[in-house]
């Protein structure tokens, strides 16, 4: 009980021997919106000041996207279990409580066609394109690919491969939707079984570099791009596997989803 009045008395003096503790709070808070949000959570940590300010939504509101209340009013929660609605998002108590529910909560835009939601650490835009949404070969025909609902997906449907010989996958999403300045990775998301099997005598291969999700999916790196902001933009992806001519099956597709590259 000593030991924590000492090092409280200690922080207070800290506190208001240092120059920062002259600033308004609102300047501080301006100064942690130029920040991102991971940075936010550890300030908040240096004093009781810095605390106040990281926690106003100012601060928050800054983390969102700018058409962030149209986004939500035009969205549709996820069929996942705990999402939250329309109202329900727009009526949180703070702006750090919707930030948090749109990075753990993805709810569905463009008719259900995509989901969205936000990098916990950075703030900026993650996006994922249905698998109803790409331009799958042969998708519609029931003898190569089904169709069917799976709990834990964020979608109403989601693609299985029956088999097909020519695989090839492919889909398209305007830039604008995504944060710009920021280079971002594209993931497809597979469920399980995770392999993707040839069916030949000779030829064997397992999606090896597939990796776990935390959310029961397993996710496959396809490639990064550096989004200049242009709202004319296009990207562009696409999966294939079209020259070997063998038989492959064994692959659930959910979507594709594009985010932040973490560590640049």
């Amino acid at each position: 009980m000593t030991y924590m009045a000492n090092h409280h008395q200690q922080r207070t003096k800290l506190e208001q021997e240092s120059p920062i503790s002259l600033l308004p709070e609102g300047c501080i808070a301006a100064i942690i919106s130029c920040t991102t949000p991971r940075e936010a959570c550890r300030l908040s940590l240096v004093s009781s000041i810095f605390k106040s300010a990281a926690e106003s939504d100012v601060v928050w509101e800054s983390f969102l996207p700018p058409d962030y209340q149209t986004i939500i009013s035009k969205s549709s929660p996820c069929p996942l279990p705990f999402s939250s609605s329309t109202s329900s998002l727009l009526g949180l108590p703070s702006k750090k409580d919707l930030f948090l529910s749109l990075c753990n909560q993805p709810i569905l835009i463009d008719d259900g066609k995509k989901s969205f939601s936000l990098d916990k650490q950075s703030g900026k835009i993650c996006c994922m394109i249905s698998s109803r949404d790409l331009m799958i070969v042969w998708g519609d025909t029931p003898t190569y690919w089904r169709w069917a609902s799976l709990p834990g997906a964020r979608f109403q449907e989601v693609a299985e491969l029956i088999g097909v010989c020519w695989l090839e996958i492919s889909g398209k999403i305007s830039t604008r939707i995504l944060s710009p300045g920021r280079r971002l990775c594209m993931q497809y998301l597979l469920g399980r079984p995770p392999s993707l099997l040839y069916r030949s005598r000779r030829v064997k291969w397992q999606a090896s570099l597939a990796r776990e999700r935390g959310d029961d999916w397993l996710e496959v790196e396809l490639g990064d791009f550096y989004n200049t902001g242009d709202e004319n933009g296009e990207l562009e992806i696409s999966i294939l596997e079209t020259r070997g001519g063998h038989w492959k099956g064994g692959l659930i597709i959910q979507g594709i989803e594009i985010r932040p590259k973490q560590g640049v």
